[in-house]
């Protein structure tokens, strides 16, 4: 009996609160979610951070330390109206084409932007540092990115587009191994097979374009131009049989020259050594004479001098004088 007693009861309370919950659903259903002050950026409407005064942050959504500067880069954009700047976000899964322009390496990037200059903020992604960047204009004591290294160059566009062809092949790779279910190898199969297959079709296409761009001459003109050519390659081959008899000429006069060089040396010594020998055989005749001169003039000296001495007496004595005695004591 107890039973029976709360059963409708228990039945009634559980009608109610069901209800309650269809009702509450459609409600809590038509509450707007609270607003993104930070504006998404993709390939289509990148090109409004050439005007004005933009901060762009580049994020993935699996990184951590992109999820640890949400909130602040959210705040920095809420008051964006008051610092007279606009704040953007850049998902780099999604617009793989916009993180080749910018040339993304490491997440979470920030870019400043004024007026088409681009330059690379490395501070933290706190609001405060962030606020100050902009209201000290610490972004002027930056070096920008100008030239090749511009977003807006035709470099970084092309980059822009290989970024973009690798992001559809990994979003392809993902749907043949995911969502198809085929092994990782087929894929990788698959596309080497697609990639011979367009470079063939590439090479094909530039042949035609060559061929539909190339005018050939008539027949006349090509007889003209091949004679014309294996007349001057003759030419040629004649100048340079000539260069190299005139190059065999000139080591044979050189070889003759040295020779001639070597006889005239010879010569030279050997005058040297006979005008040697006869300044000897002078010298030796000049002593030859000099002593017949000196013997012919000691002769008549010597007859003079036997002539003029008179002939000493045998029978005279030779007394001694006084000064040769010697006294005897």
């Amino acid at each position: 009996m107890a039973g029976g007693r709360w059963g409708p009861l228990l039945t009634a309370l559980l009608a109610a609160r069901v209800a309650v919950a269809e009702e509450a659903g459609p409600a809590q259903a038509a509450l707007p979610e609270e607003r993104s002050w930070v504006r998404p950026m993709t390939a289509s409407n990148w090109t409004l951070v050439m005007e004005g005064e933009w901060m762009l942050k580049f994020y993935a959504p699996w990184c951590p330390s992109c999820q640890q500067t949400d909130s602040e880069w959210e705040t920095f954009a809420r008051n964006g109206e008051t610092l007279q700047i606009s704040v953007g976000k850049v998902d780099v899964i999604q617009e793989p084409g916009l993180s080749g322009r910018f040339f993304v390496t490491t997440l979470p990037a920030f870019f400043h932007a004024k007026d088409g200059v681009f330059r690379r903020y490395r501070g933290p992604g706190i609001y405060e540092d962030l606020q100050n960047y902009i209201l000290e204009k610490k972004w002027q004591s930056v070096e920008p990115l100008t030239g090749w290294k511009s977003p807006a160059s035709l470099t970084m566009s092309g980059m822009a587009g290989l970024f973009s062809i690798s992001g559809k092949i990994w979003h392809l790779h993902n749907y043949f191994t995911v969502t198809l279910g085929i092994p990782a190898w087929c894929s990788y199969v698959f596309f080497i097979m697609a990639t011979l297959i367009f470079g063939l079709l590439m090479g094909l296409v530039l042949v035609i374009i060559s061929e539909c761009f190339y005018v050939p001459l008539p027949r006349h003109l090509s007889e003209r131009t091949e004679q014309t050519r294996r007349s001057e390659e003759a030419h040629k081959a004649e100048q340079l049989q000539d260069a190299e008899e005139e190059k065999d000429d000139s080591n044979e006069e050189e070889n003759k020259d040295s020779l001639v060089d070597d006889e005239e040396e010879k010569e030279d010594l050997g005058d040297e050594d006979e005008a040697e020998e006869d300044e000897e055989e002078d010298s030796a005749a000049a002593r030859v004479d000099e002593e017949r001169n000196d013997a012919q003039d000691q002769g008549p000296l010597r007859e003079v001098q036997e002539d003029g001495e008179p002939e000493p007496e045998e029978d005279t004595p030779v007394q001694p004088s006084p000064a040769d005695t010697e006294c005897s004591v």
